[in-house]
Parts: structure tokens; C-alpha cells; sequence
């Protein structure tokens, strides 16, 4: 069995479950933390790094060194090959498990460095990639956690707690273990569970801000936004912000073509109720309007990356431009 793990994408919860598989290898807890450490490459001598890998078990069959951060240290091409050298002397009674979050594409998965080698080295390594479920895959990616955190959830509700978490798999892991302590885990999560419980914890609803931009109510349209940049990032928000008007853009697209709700649902790639939403939204708009806010955000997006402005100012700003 492989002893070297290495871990990386953009899906840091299911990464940081896959890690709290491996406190399985301690049967007792008086020796796990004697066994265990805790190291960020990015601050870690290399002789504490070589000390906590090379260290005998203490009254245990195995050591766990769980590493993070190594592409902020080890990059480029000399960094690849001394790390990997490194890899090579790390004996076979350390489990040695790397954590490495970064933004990496489908595509270019099988070309990563690190999988390059763990296939060549498969007897001792093994390399794993984890991304972000798209946001058509939520629904399922809910029932799926749901059903591992001991209990069951009907689609429209796994479909609306899509539609309020994006693609957030920590968030929607959080509001699934509240929704199963408020039913008691007596029966399956419903609509009404998730309105009753997630609305009221995670706060007030994109949808809620986008229905208000669409009757053009900026007083509403501000209150909601000033609620929900108090309770999530503004570049989170932001992103929630694009997602929906892009959702909208497609479903006017079709509208204007005489499509259905069902040709609608399928163009955006979600759940039927995520298209029935953004479907009854669109009709508040129309393309070209909708054509131009795009846009704007997209420049927005630019703006405030590179300092021009900050992007709480430019929401509260976008917000007055298209309830003017």
C-alpha cells in the first residue's frame, strides 16, 4: 500500500475529510498525538521536515505527518525534482499525507507534477485530485453528503440548498448538519426544512437581491446587499452575483428564441428548480439589459483585482446604477 498521499484542487473540505480518514490508523488516542504532526512547508525547516518523517512510531506500528502547502515552497523545476528526491527517503512506517489546495483545471490534471510522479512510483505513492463540484452537480453532491452524514434529503431541498451554497461544498456541509439536527434525523430534509433553517442561518437569499434589482427597489435592493456582505465575502458574494445574471442571461436567450422551461433547464446545465427560479426572474429583464449588466460586472471583477476599486464600493455602486 501506498504511503505517500498526495492531495490537491479547489475542494479543500472533501480534501480535509479525506485526511480525517487516516486518523483510523490509531486504534488508541493516548498515542495518536505522539505519532501525528502537523507541518506547513512554507515555514518548516527542512530538518524539522526530515526529523518528523525519519522519527520512529512511539508505541505504534506507524508515524502520520500531514503536509501542507508545498506547491508555496517547492515550485518551478529545480523545487519539483529536490521535493520529489525528498519523497524518495521517506520510510515506509510514515504515512505521509500532503494537502495542497490550488485552482487547477480538469484538463490539466493528469499533467501535474506531482501526478506525474506518483505514477511512476506507484508502490509507494498515490495522488489524488479534488474540484468543486459544477454547480448542476450540487444537488447530487448534497444528497450524496447528506446520506454520509447519516441521513437523507428530498431533491427539491438538496436542489434549493444548491441554489443558496453555490458551490461552496464547506458551507453546504455546514447547513446539512444543521438541517439534520433540526429534523432529529427522524425523517428525510424537505423544502420547508431548508427555508425554515438554512434562510434564517445563512441570511437573506441571492435571489432575494436579484428579484429586488429586477423591480428596480433600490432601498431593498441595498438593505439586502448590506446584509449579505455582512455575513460573506465580498468576492464570495460577488461570485454568487455573476453566477445568477449569467444563469438569467442564458434563460432570456432561450426565452427570446420561444424555448421552454425544460430547454431552459437544460441550456443552464442545472436542476430544474435552479431554471423555474432564474426563469421567472428573467422575465424582469430583457437581453439587452441583461447583456450590459454582464459585462458590467465583468469589468467590475477587473477592477477591483487590480486596485481600482474596492468591491464592496463598486456592489453598492452597481446596485444604484441599475435601480436608478
Amino acid at each position: 500500500m501506498p504511503h505517500i498521499h498526495y492531495f490537491f484542487g479547489n475542494d479543500e473540505y472533501t480534501i480535509r475529510q479525506q485526511v480525517k480518514q487516516f486518523n483510523k490508523l490509531f486504534t488508541d488516542p493516548t498515542t495518536a498525538d505522539l505519532n501525528t504532526s502537523h507541518l506547513d512547508a512554507r515555514g518548516v525547516s527542512e530538518t524539522d521536515l526530515s526529523n518528523a518523517v525519519g522519527a520512529m512510531p512511539f508505541l505504534a506500528a506507524q508515524r502520520l505527518v500531514i503536509l501542507e502547502h508545498i506547491s508555496k515552497r517547492y515550485n518551478g523545476q529545480e523545487g519539483h525534482k529536490k521535493f520529489t528526491a525528498f519523497l524518495e527517503t521517506v520510510p515506509p512506517f510514515t504515512q505521509l499525507v500532503i494537502i495542497d489546495p490550488e485552482d487547477i483545471k480538469e484538463k490539466d490534471i493528469q499533467n501535474h507534477w506531482m501526478m506525474k510522479w506518483a505514477a511512476k512510483h506507484a508502490e509507494i505513492a498515490e495522488a489524488r485530485a479534488f474540484l468543486l463540484p459544477k454547480q448542476r452537480e450540487m444537488p447530487t453532491w448534497i444528497i450524496a453528503e447528506t446520506k454520509r452524514q447519516g441521513g437523507s434529503i428530498e431533491p427539491g431541498a438538496a436542489a434549493r440548498l444548491a441554489e443558496m451554497t453555490g458551490e461552496n461544498t464547506r458551507q453546504a456541509a455546514q447547513e446539512i448538519t444543521k438541517l439534520l439536527t433540526y429534523v432529529n434525523y427522524a425523517h428525510p430534509i424537505g423544502l420547508e426544512d431548508v427555508e425554515a433553517v438554512s434562510l434564517v442561518t445563512a441570511g437573506v437569499d441571492i435571489f432575494d437581491l436579484v428579484d429586488a434589482l429586477g423591480t428596480r427597489d433600490g432601498r431593498k435592493a441595498q438593505r439586502l446587499l448590506h446584509r449579505l456582505l455582512e455575513e460573506k465575502d465580498a468576492f464570495e458574494l460577488f461570485g454568487m452575483v455573476i453566477r445568477q445574471f449569467r444563469l438569467l442571461t442564458i434563460t432570456c436567450e432561450v426565452m427570446d428564441e420561444s424555448g421552454t422551461l425544460e430547454e431552459a433547464a437544460a441550456a443552464l446545465g442545472t436542476h430544474p428548480f435552479v431554471a423555474e427560479k432564474a426563469w421567472q426572474q428573467a422575465r424582469k429583464f430583457n437581453a439587452e439589459t441583461l447583456h450590459t449588466i454582464y459585462h458590467r460586472l465583468l469589468a467590475m471583477d477587473e477592477a477591483a483585482k487590480t486596485g481600482v476599486m474596492p468591491l464592496d464600493l463598486a456592489l453598492d455602486t452597481f446596485v444604484v446604477e441599475i435601480t436608478r
